[in-house]
């Protein structure tokens, strides 16, 4: 079963937690068991399984990033001057795989699914795909 989600960035640099998205869809789909796939379409934008508890872990992860690769400075010969998004894009990647059983994502208690923005804000489609055995 595959779906489109769509999630909304509002920042250049932004981590956007979803997991009630995917939460709601997975159930919505009726899979009992099985793995969600995760994948987004774009070359500036990752996804990750981080905290989710305390806002200051994804701030800490984006001083991190922009302090490794800075938007300008670099030398960067891309003229639309978001080499570093890419960068950052290829360094979180595209995609994360998540169990689920009974018709749950199996995240631990801190842990939620987040699409890192590094060339934003904007509107990014993730794929979903549930892969489960037929009951």
């Amino acid at each position: 079963i595959m779906h489109t989600l769509k999630v909304r960035s509002h920042q250049r640099e932004e981590l956007v937690e979803f997991t009630d998205e995917v939460q709601t869809t997975l159930s919505e789909s009726g899979a009992q068991e099985g793995v969600v796939v995760l994948y987004v379409q774009h070359t500036t934008a990752g996804l990750t399984v981080n905290e989710n508890a305390d806002p200051d872990v994804p701030r800490d992860m984006l001083h991190a990033l922009r302090t490794l690769l800075p938007q300008h400075g670099m030398g960067f010969r891309h003229g639309e001057e978001n080499s570093d998004a890419h960068i950052k894009a290829s360094l979180v990647g595209p995609s994360v795989t998540i169990p689920f059983s009974e018709g749950r994502l199996l995240l631990g208690r801190w842990q939620g699914i987040f699409l890192c923005e590094f060339d934003g804000g904007r509107e990014r489609k993730v794929i979903m795909t549930v892969l489960s055995q037929p009951k």
